[in-house]
C-alpha cells in the first residue's frame, strides 16, 4: 500500500472540487452556440432573415435612441425596449415565425426554425 503526503492529498481534493465546475462550464459554452444575435440598428432587424434549429435561442438587442418592440403574433411579444434593451425568445417548434415591431409596423424580420 501507498502512502499520500498532505500536498498531494490537497492538490487531489481541489482537483475533484473543480471537475464538476469545468463540466458545467463547458456544457453551458455548448449551449449558448447555439444562441443567436438580432441587432435593432436604424430602424431595422440586422439579419432581417434567420434560418436556425430548434433549441436556439434568439435575442433581439436595441442599439437605436428610440423604443422598439419584437411581437410575433400569438407566439411571442417584448416589452418596449429602450437603448441596449434586449428580449429573448427560445424556439421549441418548428415552423416560420414572422415578427415585426409594434412602434414601428415597417421594421419586419422572419425566422425559420428547422
Amino acid at each position: 500500500m501507498t502512502s499520500i503526503n498532505r500536498r498531494d492529498f490537497g492538490i487531489a481534493v481541489v482537483a475533484t472540487l473543480l471537475l464538476p465546475v469545468s463540466a458545467a462550464r463547458a456544457e453551458d459554452t455548448a449551449a449558448r452556440a447555439g444562441d443567436v444575435a438580432v441587432h435593432i440598428d436604424n430602424f431595422s432587424f440586422n439579419p432581417p432573415q434567420l434560418d436556425v434549429k430548434v433549441g436556439t435561442t434568439v435575442t433581439w438587442t436595441n442599439r437605436d435612441d428610440i423604443p422598439h418592440t419584437v411581437v410575433c403574433p400569438a407566439k411571442f411579444r417584448s416589452k418596449a425596449m429602450d437603448t441596449d434593451g434586449s428580449f429573448s425568445f427560445t424556439f421549441t417548434e418548428a415552423g416560420e415565425y414572422k415578427y415585426f415591431c409594434s412602434l414601428h409596423p415597417h421594421m419586419t424580420g422572419s425566422i425559420k426554425v428547422g
